[in-house]
């Protein structure tokens, strides 16, 4: 069994003994020791708290534990119940709540669950306050409500709705264009949100001709939840079959987006934001944009076109944010398909990611490969080395990083390091003895070839 304590929250696979898998003591330790920090945070004995979960196996068993231990705090919860992401995440500032938990381990196989955890402003706790949360889970530092001043209850299941609503409103966002275009598109919602959530945008923003596969909610995944491409065999042969336009990819919680081209070939998981991002980018006059540094140089090659700067962040959503508070970013994301557009709300949303999408393609009047085709061409080669616990990886990023001195460096999160256009990243891993190394260039083989060149001068450094 597993159980991973981060900063940002606990996930683990349901079942074992209690500290070595998601437990509901676990689930108690730790829902009790965000609940206290929120109210010693805002000073205060009462608070409103947003759930929400996705529909894995486990999800109604946690939620339940989830909003009694709220309560027994004395903390009011509102469940979204059967929700996604970015609708709990919206939720916590639409309902005026002070915090917010989503019960989902994202692209996590259906055995896991996790309780993701929310500030005021419906995006992820800082790191800093994560701290605070595992000291005092593992001190079991809590303090229930009495009798008289416990929390209430209430289920609430129209913020989707509400969600969907702000998405058509946007400016970037054109039903008529969408209508006309009369796509057809299939939908793999791999038995979770997305098989509920993706065909109600769908149909709001004008799309008639929905075929779904993978669409109960049972939590039962069809296969393997990561929208990568060897996971999505079974949406590009229905894709070809039905002779649809696209094909649509979203992962439990709906906050990663993937798409499939007519021909069956993969739109490529990078390239979700790249796009998207092009399209926000034409309404605005030197618009700004983040990606984490292991994200595709195309983004970078689409702002710099539109006259605007882009950025990168260390790895992970709550780090994208805070660089694209920094530079005033209109749009930002993660190359795992994650969108974030601050007009809407500081986090990563499959929905509104489809929506932009739709419309930009609807315009564009062609295929969705030769949209693909219109980008440049970039590939990204995954790796890592696995190393001993006696190995210092400070030292020998230290040791790679001078021996490139005279390329440009980035030292925000591990050493990145370009040539040209292509790149290198380093990071090692915070739980393990690893170095994880992801290299891009304009060919899968040129790529490969980086990554091998890099372990290679790692091995002798080592």
């Amino acid at each position: 069994m597993t159980l991973i304590k981060s900063i940002s929250g606990i996930r683990g696979t349901i079942g074992g003994k209690p500290n070595d898998g998601l437990t509901p003591l676990d689930i108690v330790k730790f829902t009790s020791a965000y609940g206290c920090w929120l109210l010693n945070s805002l000073q205060t004995k009462k608070a409103t708290v947003i759930i929400g979960r996705d529909a894995r196996m486990s999800g109604d068993m946690v939620s339940k534990i989830v909003s009694g231990t709220l309560i027994g705090l004395g903390i009011n919860v509102i469940d979204l119940d059967l929700s996604t992401t970015p609708t709990v995440e919206m939720a916590v500032t639409e309902l005026n709540a002070q915090g917010g938990i989503i019960l989902t381990a994202s692209h996590n196989p259906k055995q896991w669950n996790a309780l993701k955890l929310l500030n005021n402003k419906g995006e992820f706790i800082s790191e800093e306050a994560g701290q605070t949360i595992l000291k005092m889970a593992e001190a079991d530092d809590f303090d229930y409500a009495e009798v008289t001043e416990l929390g209430t209850y209430t289920k609430n299941t129209s913020e989707l709705t509400n969600h969907i609503n702000k998405i058509i409103k946007l400016k970037y966002v054109d039903v008529d264009a969408i209508t006309k275009a009369n796509f057809t598109i299939v939908v793999d919602g791999i038995n979770s949100s997305g098989s509920f959530a993706v065909p109600r945008l769908l149909s709001a923003i004008g799309v008639k001709n929905i075929i779904s596969i993978n669409n109960d909610t049972t939590g039962d995944f069809a296969h393997n939840p990561e929208p990568l491409a060897e996971h999505l065999v079974q949406l590009s042969d229905t894709v070809i079959k039905s002779k649809a336009h696209l094909g649509i990819s979203v992962d439990p919680d709906v906050d990663r987006l993937a798409f499939v081209c007519e021909n069956g070939a993969m739109f490529g998981e990078e390239y979700t934001l790249v796009a998207v991002a092009d399209y926000v980018l034409q309404h605005h006059k030197n618009g700004n944009t983040v990606s984490n540094l292991s994200s595709t140089r195309a983004l970078r090659d689409v702002t710099e076109k539109q006259g605007g700067c882009y950025s990168a962040s260390a790895v992970g959503e709550v780090n994208v944010v805070k660089q694209m508070k920094a530079t005033n970013a209109i749009i930002g994301g993660e190359g795992n398909g994650g969108i974030i557009l601050p007009e809407l709300h500081y986090g990563r949303d499959a929905l509104v990611g489809i929506a932009i999408f739709l419309t930009h393609l609807a315009k564009f009047n062609n295929s969705i490969s030769a949209l693909r085709n219109a980008y440049p061409y970039y590939h990204i080669s995954k790796n890592k080395i696995e190393l001993t616990p006696q190995i210092n990886v400070d030292e020998v990023l230290q040791k790679v990083k001078a021996k490139y001195a005279n390329q440009p460096i980035n030292t925000v999160d591990g050493v990145k390091i370009e040539f040209d256009k292509e790149w290198v990243h380093l990071r090692k891993s915070n739980t393990e003895p690893i170095i994880r190394i992801y290299s891009e260039s304009k060919s899968a083989e040129s790529a490969d070839n980086l990554a091998k060149k890099i372990i290679e001068e790692i091995k002798g450094i080592i």
